[in-house]
């Protein structure tokens, strides 16, 4: 059985997940303003990937006889100076989500909540592998800098991201 606090603590976190989606949803309508298609292809995909993460918590949580809540979201920004800005602000973005689930799986090991652990180890192995590959576009777009050319080649490498659903993910169309 969950305890109140760490149902209320995955419920606020669900909430950032669906806060996540959209941040990249603008992302990608951002991206394509900027005439980057493959930009804005790599954020849909990452819109998509977090729509899946919202629905594994909103699944473990009714799964768990818990009635979600869903209080309004804080305004998205959406004024971009460039797709590196663009990556940065979505590394911090997936720093901030690894800490709040590093908290989370710390909170159920104190109240000793074995199948929250368990399902949030997915997410902390998943965490590793979104801070990698944002680091990894960084670092490509620090070393063309500027050059309109070393962009698009990055926006070409973007464009050939694809969404892979979860088994028996609920968004998996």
């Amino acid at each position: 059985m969950i305890s109140k606090k760490m149902s209320d603590s995955l419920n606020t976190h669900m909430n950032l997940e669906l806060f996540s989606a959209h941040l990249y949803l603008v992302m990608s309508s951002c991206a394509n303003d900027l005439g980057l298609k493959g930009a804005a292809n790599w954020f849909f995909v990452q819109y998509r990937e977090e729509m899946v993460h919202f629905m594994k918590f909103y699944t473990y949580l009714t799964d768990q006889g818990v009635v979600i809540s869903l209080p309004a979201n804080k305004a998205i920004p959406n004024k971009y100076k460039s797709l590196l800005e663009m990556m940065q602000k979505t590394l911090a973005h997936e720093n901030l989500i690894t800490s709040c689930i590093n908290n989370l799986s710390e909170q159920a090991v104190q109240e000793k909540d074995h199948a929250t652990q368990i399902f949030l180890q997915w997410f902390v192995t998943e965490q590793i592998e979104e801070e990698n590959n944002d680091r990894d576009l960084i670092a490509k777009l620090k070393i063309v800098g500027d050059n309109g050319h070393g962009i698009l080649m990055i926006d070409s490498e973007m464009a050939q991201r694809t969404f892979v659903p979860l088994a028996g993910s609920p968004l998996a169309v």
